[in-house]
């Protein structure tokens, strides 16, 4: 297919270590799969311990040196590479298509938005400020600036490969920070073009170093034993979250962690019910529903959810599903079998414990790990998925009556990164965004990502944001100095 020859041409699948790709120390490889048929896209390097290793001392090597170039020169190198991603963006569009399955519309979305961290945060670095003031007893001034962290590593999930890594690169580059990237084992490719980039764009040997492996902890743990590294931030899971929480503890590093979400969505009554059911459809629906902010439950006014999960199941059930690099297709595949699996299994309990499928509700036979769109309406508070991430095109609703219930269902979960709600009524509006307990909070709209905004969670769904003016000071240690006058 020429799809996989394009990868083979034009991505590089070794270790990116000192500006070059190179073979895993011990020579071994694993296999990077096309969701959408199940067949292998190329084999990429397997890196472990000693690779790891290996790019932490190109790291520290270089730690001092690009900590200490100007902030106009780091912004300048951002600000190429984000020119040359947006004019590679149709290579990275279908390269992301092919590794992840998302159609090559959404994977073009992602591109410009990964894209524009780089753009934000090469002119956030010439923004890293301080404060120089005199003591208030008068015997002194107070001189307070920020440094870089040091050697960050960065951990990044499947399924926005791009997005996910420049959320963390661009600013740990503007902060002055070296980084190295271990990216997901499902979709590594997109993150060694990103390498490649970079490279072309200017950026020293050694500060950025991209290490694939199919065992992430011969990776992880090494680095976070070694006192040299000085940050990890991590997109994944809470458990996987947790246990690095734990791991770095150790060495007492600074962590910023995105982790699991289970988004509420409420509709209420005197809500504009096509406008809900278009932010419905993207809060539920972008990158097929494998996304941490995605709306998990949600959760319509009784007076009008027979209307909305009539209509909402009939949206859904014209989405076309395909390989996402096919003409007209709506819907990729999910990412693995075991995903298509674990969203299999949270439908047949939901549907087992009451839930009336409205569309879809079954895996689609065939190649591929597709997943019908699917409806769920009449869905018990009892049911896993009100508990778990559903991660795949599975929308279950739930109907309330009062705003005291509603609210009080959504913030009944260890969870807290986004909600959403719509309501006509501005006094409910701001009554309800600070009720809801979220990091993240969309009023009238299903998307809230924005490189300009910070992006994180509280609770159990995360530590620190990303993106925003906040985004950087998680790379920068703040340093008091005391001056006698």
């Amino acid at each position: 297919m020429s799809e996989y020859d394009f990868i083979r041409d034009l991505v590089p699948t070794g270790v990116w270590i000192d500006g070059a790709a190179a073979p895993a120390c011990g020579g071994a490889t694993f296999a990077v799969s096309d969701p959408a048929t199940g067949q292998v896209l190329t084999e990429v390097a397997d890196g472990g311990s000693a690779d790891a290793l290996r790019a932490l001392d190109s790291a520290c090597r270089v730690q001092s040196a690009w900590a200490a170039t100007s902030a106009r020169e780091r912004a300048a190198i951002l600000r190429r590479a984000w020119e040359i991603l947006i004019e590679r963006t149709e290579e990275l569009a279908l390269l992301m298509t092919l590794e992840m399955g998302k159609t090559v519309a959404e994977s073009r979305g992602e591109v410009a938005y990964g894209g524009e961290f780089l753009r934000w945060f090469s002119e956030e670095a010439v923004r890293i400020g301080g404060r120089n003031a005199t003591a208030p007893g008068g015997a002194g001034r107070i001189l307070v600036t920020q440094q870089p962290v040091g050697p960050v590593l960065a951990i990044t999930p499947w399924n926005f490969p791009l997005a996910m890594g420049t959320r963390k690169i661009g600013p740990a580059l503007a902060a002055g920070c070296t980084v190295i990237v271990k990216p997901a084992e499902d979709t590594p490719l997109t993150m060694l073009m990103l390498a490649a980039i970079f490279a072309e764009a200017g950026l020293p040997d050694g500060v950025l170093s991209v290490v694939p492996g199919s065992d992430a902890a011969a990776i992880t743990e090494p680095l976070l034993a070694d006192p040299r590294l000085r940050k990890v931030t991590f997109t994944g899971s809470t458990r996987v979250g947790k246990l690095l929480l734990r791991q770095a503890a150790e060495n007492v590093l600074r962590t910023s962690m995105e982790l699991g979400g289970n988004a509420p969505f409420i509709v209420f009554e005197d809500a504009d019910l096509d406008l809900a059911l278009t932010g419905a459809l993207a809060a539920k629906m972008r990158n097929g529903g494998e996304a941490c902010t995605a709306a998990n439950r949600i959760y319509v006014h009784n007076s009008i959810r027979e209307e909305f999960a009539a209509r909402f199941a009939e949206k859904l059930a014209t989405l076309r599903v395909g390989p996402g690099y096919a003409p007209e297709v709506d819907l990729g595949p999910l990412i693995n079998e075991r995903q298509r699996a674990t969203v299999t299994a949270l439908v047949d309990d939901a549907v087992a414990a009451g839930a009336v499928v409205r569309t879809g509700g079954k895996p689609i036979e065939g190649p591929g790990f597709f997943f019908q769109p699917t409806v769920l309406d009449e869905v018990p508070r009892t049911a896993r998925m009100h508990r778990e991430e559903i991660f795949g095109p599975v929308a279950a609703i739930y109907g309330f009556d009062t705003e005291e219930d509603v609210v009080a269902a959504a913030n009944d979960t260890e969870f807290g990164l986004a909600a959403y709600f719509f309501t006509r009524d501005l006094d409910r509006a701001l009554r309800v965004s600070e009720a809801l307990e979220a990091g993240m909070v969309g009023v009238n709209r299903g998307v809230v990502s924005d490189p300009a905004a910070p992006f994180g969670g509280i609770k159990q769904s995360g530590l620190g944001s990303e993106g925003g003016s906040e985004g950087i000071h998680e790379y920068l240690d703040t340093k008091y100095v005391a001056l006698t006058r």
